[in-house]
């Protein structure tokens, strides 16, 4: 990957890549990138949106650790927005939030559908992420995932 270029990644959906840290790009999905900028905006009361390096800089801290390893944070499941996604306990599995559920990842598309539990999990999906779904952006979902529930 080319330094101080995009990121050269393509994931199996949008909330796949939030999970992961990464925002819409600004050369692509113009349109998403600027309501998610948008949303951004109003998750930290900002005047303006905030510019895509801005967003970056955060997101690299609260997606990897000083050693490069990928950094999780403890938030309760009850509280978590559609499309974010935390590690099972028990199996380490990535589960996604999707209304009143949450669904296993696989590379194949989402299953296994569980009743939402509550309780602390380990968050895969950055705070920053979780602040701005929680202000209303609306990641693209894959179709395994069904609709909200």
């Amino acid at each position: 990957m080319a330094p101080g270029r995009y990121t050269e990644l393509f994931f199996f959906d949008e909330a796949t890549a939030l999970a992961a840290g990464h925002r819409p790009c600004f050369e692509c999905r113009r349109v998403d990138a600027v309501a998610f900028a948008e949303a951004w905006g109003r998750a930290f009361g900002l005047e303006r949106p905030p510019r895509a390096g801005d967003m970056d800089v955060i997101l690299q801290g609260e997606r990897v650790d000083t050693g490069g390893a990928k950094r999780t944070h403890p938030m309760w499941l009850e509280a978590l927005p559609d499309a974010a996604f935390y590690r099972e306990r028990v199996t380490a599995e990535p589960r996604m939030v999707r209304g009143n559920l949450t669904l296993a990842w696989t590379a194949e598309g989402y299953g296994d559908p569980r009743s939402r539990n509550h309780g602390l999990v380990e968050v895969l999906t950055p705070p920053c992420i979780i602040a701005t779904l929680n202000a209303g952006y609306r990641p693209f979902v894959h179709e395994t995932a069904g609709e909200t529930v």
